[in-house]
């Protein structure tokens, strides 16, 4: 179980531990993960570090959900004020965005054992986030589409960008070939 802070815990200072231990993680791995280099990259002390997570196992767990929130609140202000495709278009930019900018593709190299354990635990969250968002009576079956084709990207890279956001669009069904092939059979 991820570690809370404590009372006295700043955190600012939490924070700068996580974003730190994400320098660390896509640079060495966790199997080579060092608190002390952590607490460095951080700026604190190793003292500091251990008051806020108490091992390095409390600090996997705590950075694996500093990553959950960090993609909650990025979707969640991707869409804020949206309805219909132009909420779901924002969410498909968001992930894109978030995996080209933020999350550890480079981990998956370095430590795929981890980003096995990481994938498991958020991807039926993912999955439930962006089948809220895709109307109809296939949103599950598309949100998983989804979902699968941005852990492919994840896992492997590959393509721009913009062929990536092609893919999710197709999947989530805002691609001009879903809406005709629609079109046709409600006729």
């Amino acid at each position: 179980m991820a570690s809370r802070p404590t009372a006295d815990a700043d955190p600012s200072t939490r924070r700068r531990i996580l974003a730190a231990t994400f320098v660390v993680l896509s640079r060495d791995g966790s199997r080579k993960l060092q608190l002390s280099d952590v607490a460095t990259e951080a700026k604190v002390s190793r003292p500091t570090l251990y008051r806020h997570f108490g091992s390095k196992d409390g600090l996997l767990e705590a950075f694996g959900l500093y990553e959950q929130d960090n993609f909650d609140a990025g979707i969640a202000a991707a869409v804020a004020g949206l309805s219909g495709p132009d909420r779901l278009d924002a969410a498909l930019r968001f992930v894109v965005e978030f995996q080209s900018t933020y999350s550890l593709g480079s981990l998956a190299d370095i430590e795929p054992e981890h980003v096995l354990q990481q994938l498991k635990r958020v991807l039926p969250i993912i999955h439930e986030r962006i089948a809220r968002i895709i109307p109809g009576d296939d949103s599950e079956i598309d949100a998983a589409a989804v979902v699968r084709i941005a852990v492919c990207h994840y896992i492997i890279g590959g393509g721009t960008p913009e062929q990536f956001l092609a893919e999710l669009r197709h999947a989530a069904g805002l691609g001009p070939s879903r809406r005709r092939l629609s079109r046709v059979v409600d006729n």
